[in-house]
């Protein structure tokens, strides 16, 4: 993928990262599922369809909550690994390949459509009418994002610095607590239901964090063999010498909740 806004336009690839991503990039804490369930969304049969699902993160730990779940994501890496791991679970998910502007249902198909960690990556134009189509009179569409906070938290400030010595292309670091960002083309087709925020401490061993760290864009999913290698011995150096065996990291959810509009 390559889009020029992100990373000064250098190219990523997820699926060079589908098996670290489904190891370690399964953190999200309680309070973040809870807050979809609060919403009433995403439960009791309603029909919900993933956009940009990775590894089925989204879908296999509310899949308990009785909703019908349909994933899809761009990489075919990242959906082999969301097969394999819903399969060792037992659970009934559809996970197959396909660019978010190239998902096609009949109209009226979902109860709500789900965008977690990837709305900056989709092309608004062309998803907002489809997906608009998509959904039932009164159908949510829901959009996620939980980060950490570099300036607030010592490891994850860090981490940041390391990523952008080996890769200095980066663009998402410094992160801050604020609204997830929605794509002013929504607007012609949807309306805010309502805009939260709220901070977690999400809690990492060395392995789980460096695991973590090696599964994001920055890094994984953009470093060549050379600088994944100089990349893996600073960053466990570094955790070594600051971080105990097991520590939190501070991060904070965002999420947006808009309704279509028929």
């Amino acid at each position: 993928m390559q889009i020029s806004e992100i990373d000064n336009g250098n190219s990523f690839d997820w699926g060079n990262t589908s098996k670290d991503y489904a190891k370690y990039r399964d953190i999200y804490p309680n309070e973040f599922y809870q807050c979809i369930l609060d919403l009433g969304l995403c439960k009791d049969g309603q029909k919900v369809l993933d956009i940009g699902t990775g590894t089925g993160v989204l879908p296999r730990n509310m899949y308990q909550y009785g909703a019908k779940w349909i994933g899809t994501d761009i990489s075919g890496n990242q959906i082999e690994q969301a097969k394999l791991l819903s399969k060792e679970q037992g659970m009934d998910i559809i996970f197959y390949t396909c660019p978010a502007e190239e998902v096609t249902y009949e109209e009226n198909t979902f109860d709500v459509i789900t965008i977690c960690q990837c709305i900056w990556y989709l092309d608004a134009k062309v998803i907002v009418e489809k997906f608009a189509k998509m959904l039932k009179p009164g159908g949510k569409l829901l959009i996620l994002y939980m980060g950490w906070l570099p300036y607030e938290d010592e490891i994850a400030g860090k981490s940041e610095e390391i990523i952008l010595k080996h890769n200095p292309n980066w663009s998402s670091y410094g992160d801050t607590v604020r609204p997830v960002f929605v794509p002013d083309e929504l607007f012609t087709r949807f309306d805010i239901v309502l805009r939260k925020e709220f901070r977690v401490d999400v809690s990492f061993t060395r392995e789980g964090w460096h695991g973590r760290m090696r599964a994001c864009r920055g890094v994984g999913a953009a470093m060549n063999e050379t600088q994944l290698k100089a990349w893996d011995e600073e960053h466990l150096r570094m955790l070594k010498e600051n971080a105990q065996e097991r520590f939190d990291v501070k991060h904070y959810v965002s999420i947006a909740e808009l309704k279509v509009r028929k």
